[in-house]
């Protein structure tokens, strides 16, 4: 049970105008039929079951947390050794955005999440083509946790 007398991530994504919504919906943009998610609403109601689990850990809250922070500092211009043209061009030498989305994304779904992680992040389906550099990867890694864990609990439910 989360405490409510914190800060929900749920409440921080949305402020950074990221809802719960939009990543189910940009998850299911790459949904594929498999055992146990037959149909595109089993595969919602399992994403979402998926998510809530995996919000409520709050270590991954806090590697969120820490995109979140980065994008904002990122649009300041204040990340430090980084001119804010390399930011705005989402430089292909700057990989912490793609550390912090693997590690999300393998945190979650291990080495399956970390193989949907690059699945999305390449597609870039729904609201992943319009966040920034650290974001995209944020969400992307936990969509791609999330699905990962979908997808193979699917079989067992």
């Amino acid at each position: 049970m989360i405490d409510m007398s914190c800060k929900d991530i749920r409440d921080v994504l949305l402020e950074a105008g990221i809802s719960i919504d939009d990543v189910v919906s940009s998850a299911l943009e790459l949904y594929v039929p498999h055992p146990g998610v037959e149909t595109r609403n089993k595969a919602e109601e399992g994403f979402r079951r998926e998510l809530d689990l995996a919000l409520s850990d709050p270590n991954l809250c806090l590697l969120i947390y820490a995109g979140v922070l980065l994008e904002e500092e990122g649009k300041r211009e204040n990340l430090p050794n980084m001119r804010s043209s390399d930011y705005e061009r989402d430089l292909t030498y700057l990989i912490a955005d793609e550390v912090i989305g693997m590690t999300i994304a393998k945190y979650i779904g291990g080495y399956k999440g970390s193989f949907d992680y690059v699945r999305y992040d390449k597609a870039k389906p729904g609201i992943l083509g319009i966040l920034g550099p650290f974001m995209d990867d944020v969400i992307a890694g936990l969509i791609g946790g999330v699905s990962a864990n979908m997808y193979t609990r699917a079989v067992f439910d």
